[in-house]
């Protein structure tokens, strides 16, 4: 059985976890998943994960939001409009890089249905590429698997690794996917918690750092052969962070550039090809769209932030292990395998290097 990171006995960090060491532990914020896995009529590896702030009221109690990108070759939609109002109004898709229009419709369509809105909405969906283990162009993800997604989604533990969108990515030429963490971060106003969650499909092997370990060094293709034939530079990283802080648009935007700094303690480069695309969004104010009021508005004060910084850097660190410590071995798409993490060997090399 896989593990977290956490169960392996490596801790990483200086600030403590929250309950579920997940993005849910940010009250109010729900995580669902739809996994497609079959071979006929043709190879899925795939799907889609959906994060549902607000419970799912997110489409009329808005949130301050902003977007980071480290390296632009990737998508997530719904960023200019998030860019000029400061707010985040819509859940979170995530899933591969052909089906983002499916998302994207099915997200308007289910707001339509249910009543979330009349008229229009600019949903958010972002991608990576799964193409190596999924047949991309047969288009498996339909508008009843992002309903799916959405109606699963709850609080509580997160399912990691090989599900949701991440079913088919690779991580630092290891099977990659989901992942998730969180922290509580202390400040004079309160303590607040950021929790982060990773679309992790990115990165050179000899690149990969565990608590600054060279891990990927350590493991040579001889031993664990690579997932694809040539170590690949690109890929795509997708990472959504939430807090309740009482933040606003500027402030969640220092946050969402600190997502840049975990990915680099594990080894993230933002190489030429790859898709590096951070979303921040704060619930500590409400932003309800019926009130004909000026809103009632809180934010912290900016020497206030550190402790969130911090808990930015190492939930996105921790989540990125987390989705490689929880993958499994996946064989798909023309008989592609990408090779698990080797947990055991992991281990070694961490109290090799602890001593």
């Amino acid at each position: 059985m896989r593990k977290r990171l956490r169960d392996l006995g490596i801790s990483i960090g200086r600030l403590r976890p929250g309950n579920y060491n997940a993005i849910t532990d940010v009250p109010g914020v729900l995580v669902g998943h739809s996994t497609l896995i079959f071979d006929e009529p043709r190879v899925a590896r795939t799907g889609v994960t959906i994060i549902l702030p607000r419970e799912g009221t997110i489409w009329k109690n808005h949130a301050f939001a902003a977007t980071h990108t480290l390296n632009g070759n990737g998508e997530m939609t719904g960023i200019h409009w998030i860019a000029e109002s400061g707010m985040l109004a819509s859940p979170i898709a995530i899933t591969n890089t052909a089906q983002v229009g499916t998302a994207h419709e099915a997200l308007n369509n289910y707001a339509c249905e249910f009543g979330w809105t009349e008229v229009w909405d600019l949903p958010v969906v972002a991608e990576t590429w799964d193409g190596w283990l999924n047949d991309m162009a047969a288009f498996h993800v339909r508008k009843d698997h992002v309903y799916q997604a959405i109606e699963s989604a709850q609080s509580g533990p997160v399912a990691e690794g090989n599900v949701g969108g991440g079913t088919g990515m690779i991580c630092h030429e290891f099977k990659g996917g989901i992942g998730t963490a969180s922290r509580l971060a202390a400040c004079a106003s309160g303590t607040y918690t950021v929790g982060a969650l990773v679309q992790a499909n990115y990165g050179a092997r000899e690149d990969l750092r565990v608590d600054g370990v060279p891990v990927g060094r350590e493991i040579s293709i001889e031993k664990v052969p690579s997932a694809r034939a040539a170590p690949p530079l690109g890929g795509s990283i997708i990472v959504i962070i939430a807090t309740d802080a009482p933040l606003v648009h500027s402030q969640c935007k220092r946050l969402a550039q600190r997502a840049t700094i975990g990915l680099a303690r594990v080894g993230g480069m933002g190489y030429n090809s790859s898709g590096d695309i951070f979303l921040a969004f704060a619930t500590g104010n409400q932003l309800a769209n019926e009130t004909q009021k000026p809103y009632a508005l809180q934010m912290l004060p900016n020497d206030q932030l550190d402790g969130l910084f911090l808990g930015v850097v190492e939930a996105v660190e921790e989540a990125i292990l987390n989705a490689l410590t929880a993958a499994e071995t996946m064989t798909g798409f023309k008989g592609r395998t990408a090779l698990k993490l080797p947990l055991d060997e992991l281990e070694r090399i961490m109290r090799r290097n602890q001593k």
